[in-house]
């Protein structure tokens, strides 16, 4: 879709635009809404959190799984009948068809990253109040995230073809942004009041493979395209740095260095997926189960405090008993810090429905389901109990009049546990302070500030 020259009337004319915007999705797809949110307001459209009386809405969607597809369709379908104005952007818009199927109204559809197409559409539906190059938007754009945290996208797209994801058919291979690019934008991030930059890509470990490593200039120096040169330079900016989306590649093992000493965060997110060969070979997912769990070992010989994340998926096509015990088996050597887990939804598309595998009963899902976050629960509480007694660095997320809610370095937003801290001091959200840990449960902490 290309963008119309509209003729602006004087900014006294007429109230400034609003458009209400749904975010769906992963973080990924949350700084895709951040982009298109930041040239909203660069161009003088503002926000609104109520569909009703909006000059249009905007419907960032997920397309990853069925359910994902069907919240996104709902939330058209309300915007839709408390508007009429809708543009559908993101990954679902990769499929049109799907959603012209049950919303044939919509105005206009867009796919994933297709930022200037949303901004055409906006304008065909409602023209900007004023000239952008003389309106101010804050440096490091508008974010959805509380002041003290901001996810940072470092590539878009994916190489791999894991038989359950269809991401590579809706966003693409792996488009890695130049390293000074991403450190442009940490250092606008941090200047503005950021205290935790949260690395995202589909494969963060692969980072920089598409550039051949470029250098680029970034200051007084060049920096390779590489992940563990992002990640050296990025935890050289002063804020915490936490790595998400980490395939267990061995040039992985270069960054637990960077944790050893301080320079990012001492955690990886690592999407396991499964732990039986006989699944992860029908998955077409890398991972020798001994080789991963000596190299988790060895990671923490080195860093003894690092904390794992991963997600899992239970009940995936051809999947037996044997291979779901396997898995719990697996759990209790690796003692994974936090895990979470997903029932397997055939997603259209995807060469896993072709695979001619029998596909595991709804109920056998479910059963299985329960039993891996029970196992995954018991393991989590052990690890938590050894941390009662320690003093750990905090960030806060939430003041409180009496408790506060914050996260240890361990801890991502949103998907891990908390940190419940009481504090003779008033404390702020984006403080980091030292508590000392006084009890545990399945999940989360409680303590005092030091």
């Amino acid at each position: 879709m290309q963008s119309t020259t509209i003729l602006r009337p004087p900014a006294g004319d007429r109230p400034a635009p609003r458009i209400s915007f749904v975010s769906l999705g992963c973080p990924k797809a949350l700084v895709d809404s951040e982009r298109i949110i930041t040239q909203l307001r660069a161009e003088g459209y503002e926000l609104t959190k109520h569909h009703a009386g909006a000059d249009a809405v905007i419907v960032n969607t997920c397309g990853f799984l069925d359910s994902a597809k069907r919240e996104s369709l709902d939330a058209i379908g309300l915007a839709l009948a408390e508007n009429g104005k809708v543009i559908v952007t993101g990954c679902m818009g990769a499929e049109p068809e799907a959603i012209t199927a049950a919303h044939p109204n919509v105005h206009a559809i867009t796919g994933p990253q297709a930022y200037e197409s949303v901004m055409g559409a906006v304008r065909q539906v409602v023209a900007p109040l004023h000239d952008p190059f003389l309106d101010l938007v804050p440096p490091q754009g508008v974010k959805l995230t509380p002041r003290h945290y901001a996810y940072l996208k470092i590539a878009e797209g994916c190489h791999n073809r894991c038989s359950f994801c269809i991401i590579p058919k809706l966003r693409g291979d792996l488009v890695s942004r130049p390293a000074a690019e991403v450190l442009r934008e940490a250092e606008k991030l941090i200047k503005a009041g950021v205290k935790e930059l949260l690395v995202v890509s589909q494969d963060t470990s692969a980072y920089g493979l598409d550039l051949a490593y470029a250098e680029s200039r970034f200051g007084d120096r060049t920096v390779r395209a590489k992940f563990y040169d992002l990640a050296r330079e990025l935890g050289r900016l002063g804020s915490w740095v936490r790595l998400h989306y980490v395939y267990p590649y061995p040039h992985v093992d270069e960054i637990i260095g960077l944790m050893a000493d301080g320079t990012v965060l001492p955690y990886l997110d690592i999407p396991f997926q499964h732990a039986s060969p006989t699944v992860l070979k029908a998955m077409r997912r890398p991972g020798n189960h001994e080789k991963v769990l000596a190299r988790i070992q060895a990671w923490r010989r080195q860093v003894p405090h690092l904390a794992l994340r991963s997600t899992f998926i239970v009940g995936f096509p051809g999947e037996t008993e044997d291979d779901f015990q396997f898995l719990l088996d697996w759990l209790t050597e690796a003692k994974l810090n936090r895990v979470g887990a997903f029932k397997y939804e055939p997603v259209a598309g995807a060469t896993a429905n072709d695979l001619g595998l029998r596909h595991v009963p709804p109920e056998v899902q479910a059963n299985r389901h329960r039993r891996f976050m029970m196992h995954a629960q018991a393991i989590s509480a052990g690890l938590l109990q050894k941390q009662v007694g320690l003093r750990l660095p905090v960030i806060v997320d939430k003041a409180g009049p009496s408790v506060a809610e914050g996260r240890t370095r361990g801890d991502a937003p949103e998907i891990d546990g908390k940190v419940y801290l009481r504090s003779r001091r008033p404390v702020r959200p984006g403080d980091i302070v030292t508590v000392r840990i006084e009890r545990a449960d399945a999940y989360d902490l409680h303590g005092s500030v030091v």
